[in-house]
This record gives C-alpha cells, structure tokens and sequence, in this order.
C-alpha cells in the first residue's frame, strides 16, 4: 500500500509539473463545452431563401411575408426567373428556392387550390429535411390561415379540434440539454484516455519507465498508480462539467447523481484501461496519437451523440457492443433527463463491468516489467 502511495505521489507531481497538462486538463474542457453545446445542434435558423413570385397578387405578398416573419427563414432575394433562382443554389448562396406560379392567387379562389414550388438544396441530406420541414410547417399554416378566412372557424357544424403536446423529458425541445450529456461524456472519455495513454509512452520516451522497471514494483502496483491518477481528474472533470451545465444551460438532475458517479467510475476503468493498453503496445507519443485518434473517432461516430445508435443497420448496432462511449451516452441521458434507477441501467452496468475486466487484465497482461 505504501509503494501505490509512493506511486500516486510521483504521478501527481509529474502531472502538476506538466505546462502542458494543466491546461488540457482544467482550461481545454470546458472552453470546448461551452463552445460545442452551441454549436452542435440540428436547430436550423437564418434559412437563405430566394423568392421566385411570378403571380405578384395579394395571396402571394402574403406568403412571401409569412416566410419573412419566420425566425428560421431569411428571405434573401426576389426574381423572377426560376434559372436566376437554381444559379443561387448551385453558388452556394442560398439553401432554398420558394417558385410561386402565375394564376396563383386565381387558382385559390376559383378551385380551391393551387400549387407552389420548392427547390432545396440537399448535399447536406439532414439540412434539406429540416428546411423542408419548416417551408412545408409555414405553409401548412398560411393554408389554414386562408381556410379560415373564407370558410370561418367551424365547418359543416363540426367544432375545431384543438391539439396539446406534451413532451416527456424534455419539454421545451431544448436541443442543448440533449446535446450537453453527450458532450460531457466525449471530453471526460478525451481527457482519461489520452492523458493515460501520453503519459506512459512519455516516460518510455524519457527512459524512466525503464528505471521502475528494474525496481521490485509490481506490476499491479504500477498499473493503480497510472491510472488512479487520471480517474480522479476525470471525475473531477465531470463534476466540474455538471456544474457548468447546471449553471449555463440549466441542465436537468432528475435522477441519483450518486448512481451518475457511480456509473461513471465503473466506465472510466473502461476508458483508462483503453488508453492504457494503447500506451504498452506503442513506443511514441505519435504512434499512440493515431491509434487513440482512430479508435476514438469511430468509438464517437458510433456513439448515437447526434442520432439515436438504434437507427444504425443490424451489423453497426452489433459492432457497438464494444463501444463504451454507447453505453455511457445512453445511461447519463437517461439518469439526467429521465430520473432513470439502476433496474434501468443494470445492463450496461455489467456489461461495462465485464469489459472493464478484460480491457484492465489485457494491458496488464501486455504490459512487460523486467525480473
């Protein structure tokens, strides 16, 4: 016990020494926070819109201005040639084309309805469904709008159907507090792993591993004290970060932050052991940098931050199974935004406690000390 106290002193010394360290550790998460829950949303605002009216009417004017008065359209430019309006989109400076027909305004009247046309820009495919939903929202609302006007309220005796939604969980449809738990997650998953793994590859890099290895440590002595170190600051990060969060976005605690941390210290074994095992098979701070890059990326790809993992083919939702960050995602969402117990998250908690096993007993086991 004295020898790990020795270790973990050692450990935290060379950390605080680092300049480098201290600001990846204490400066670099939560700039990125900050930034990240602001930035990474699928909440689309300032739409460029190019307007083609060829009808010129009053009925037109007044659909123009709906998507005008909209706090996700931005009405760039009116013309009226329909070529002048695809020359927009393919330049790039606009992201959707609103082509009102001649005989708008008289179609409405006569037959009771009429045609409008709309041309989006669909490279980015999560983009275009979104302003395509929005255009088709506005317009959905001038058509009732123009139902009323001409026929009144109540049809055909039949009363207007009111429709409430109630939004479990998350009922202001707060992007932020989604993205947030997923964010979090990623830089606590950076700061563990990269750090354990640096750190090792910087002393074998130094020649000071090899100087503990010749001393009568043993190995599991030697692995707790690289990687305690790094557990306690990652879980200092969490706590920092929940309180950013708590404080900036107002995000919710419904469920057992004790059960949170506990979760959380069971998945970090995961991703330190991770980082760990990447640092004894690698004889540079490079080499282990592409590793961690390549194994890190796909790890968040796969992780369902933006998009439910559950929407991934059968063999992606196979493949996650050995992803980590999946697991972690789910659980802190569903005990923050959810009040989620541990009946809720006993699977991943054991699944995460049998990889913690094989993923600590494999670096372990890689690990080569001298006699």
């Amino acid at each position: 016990m004295r020898t790990i106290i020795h270790l973990l002193q050692k450990e935290f010394i060379q950390i605080f020494r680092n300049r480098f360290m201290l600001p990846i550790i204490f400066v670099m998460p939560i700039v990125q926070m900050v930034v990240l829950v602001f930035a990474a949303t699928l909440e689309m605002k300032n739409i460029e819109m190019i307007v083609v009216d060829k009808d010129l009417s009053e009925v037109s004017r007044r659909m123009t201005a709906k998507f005008g008065g909209s706090p996700f359209f931005n009405v760039k430019s009116f013309t009226f040639s329909i070529e002048e309006a695809e020359d927009f989109l393919r330049a790039n400076e606009a992201d959707i084309v609103l082509h009102i027909p001649r005989g708008f305004e008289k179609d409405l009247m006569r037959e009771n309805q009429a045609k409008v046309q709309l041309l989006i820009d669909a490279v980015n495919a999560t983009t275009a469904g979104l302003s395509n939903a929005y255009a088709s929202n506005v317009l959905r609302d001038f058509n009732e709008q123009i139902i009323i006007e001409n026929f009144g309220p109540v049809s055909q005796g039949m009363e207007r159907v009111n429709i409430r939604y109630s939004f479990w969980y998350n009922p202001d449809l707060n992007y932020k507090i989604y993205m947030l738990p997923g964010i979090l997650v990623i830089l606590v998953t950076l700061i563990g792993m990269m750090l354990t793994a640096l750190n090792l590859v910087r002393e074998k890099e130094l020649g000071t591993a090899e100087q503990i290895n010749v001393t009568p440590i043993r190995k599991y002595q030697f692995i707790i004290g690289k990687l305690l170190p790094f557990w306690v600051i990652a879980l200092f990060e969490l706590s920092f970060g929940l309180l950013v969060g708590k404080i900036l976005f107002h995000l919710p605690m419904e469920g057992s932050i004790a059960l949170l941390f506990l979760f959380a210290s069971l998945y970090l074994l995961v991703a330190l052991s991770i980082g760990l095992f990447l640092s004894v098979i690698s004889n540079s701070q490079i080499q282990v940098m592409f590793l961690m890059f390549f194994f890190f990326i796909t790890f968040v790809l796969m992780a369902g931050i933006f998009t439910p993992a559950e929407s991934m083919p059968d063999w992606a939702i196979r493949v996650n199974t050995i992803n980590p960050l999946a697991y972690f995602i789910r659980v802190i969402r569903m005990i923050l935004l959810k009040g989620s117990g541990f009946a809720d998250i006993s699977g991943e908690f054991f699944a995460l406690g049998l990889y913690a096993t094989v993923m600590m007993s494999l670096a372990t086991w890689r690990y080569r000390k001298a006699a």
